[in-house]
């Protein structure tokens, strides 16, 4: 029996969800040793969260563009904007993972009344939306990546995507956010 890609977009959906979640979880945690990467000079480190940031802000545009896109019905143009998206958020979680695991978490410098009524929510936020996008968007991604386009509208691909690009860019909004709250305004 032949095992294919789109006949196990749950499985793989599933599989590449827990890994995802695992080194995200991992490096939060501290469970990466620090001895596994090589490591960047301090310069390179520190410049990770700007590079994120405007990475970020070029993915909401990428999403903004492929759901325009999606919309005209110029189906084409949809996934190379989703396909860029994707790309932008696998650079973002590579660059922020490298960091997290090297240099930690960056503690909050505003005021302890800041932190816990605007930071902390708008991070709490940041962070559920991203966990729960993870598995949406690796299930669309694969839908779409396993079929030919005229099977892609027998799937579940609109309706899941809608989702999917609505917290996505709702977490990227939040994930500029934090970072213009920890490296900008205080």
């Amino acid at each position: 029996m032949e095992l294919r890609a789109r006949d196990r977009v749950p499985a793989l959906t599933g599989l590449l969800s827990i890994v995802s979640l695992a080194l995200v979880f991992g490096a939060v945690g501290g469970v990466i040793p620090q001895s596994v990467l090589p490591r960047a000079p301090d310069s390179l480190l520190s410049a990770i969260p700007h590079a994120n940031a405007a990475i970020s802000a070029t993915a909401i545009g990428t999403i903004l563009a492929g759901v325009t896109f999606a919309r005209r019905k110029q189906f084409t143009r949809h996934r190379y904007a989703m396909t860029a998206s994707l790309v932008l958020f696998a650079t973002f979680l590579v660059l922020y993972l490298y960091r997290l695991t090297l240099v930690g978490t960056t503690a909050f410098p505003g005021p302890e009344g800041v932190y816990t009524t605007v930071y902390l929510p708008v991070l709490a936020i940041h962070i559920l939306l991203a966990v729960v996008c993870i598995p949406l968007l690796y299930y669309v991604a694969l839908l779409a990546l396993t079929r030919p386009l005229s099977e892609v509208f027998g799937t579940k691909h609109k309706r899941v995507g809608r989702i999917a690009a609505t917290l996505w860019l709702v977490s990227f909004t939040l994930g500029i956010v934090v970072y213009l709250l920890l490296y900008v305004v205080y």
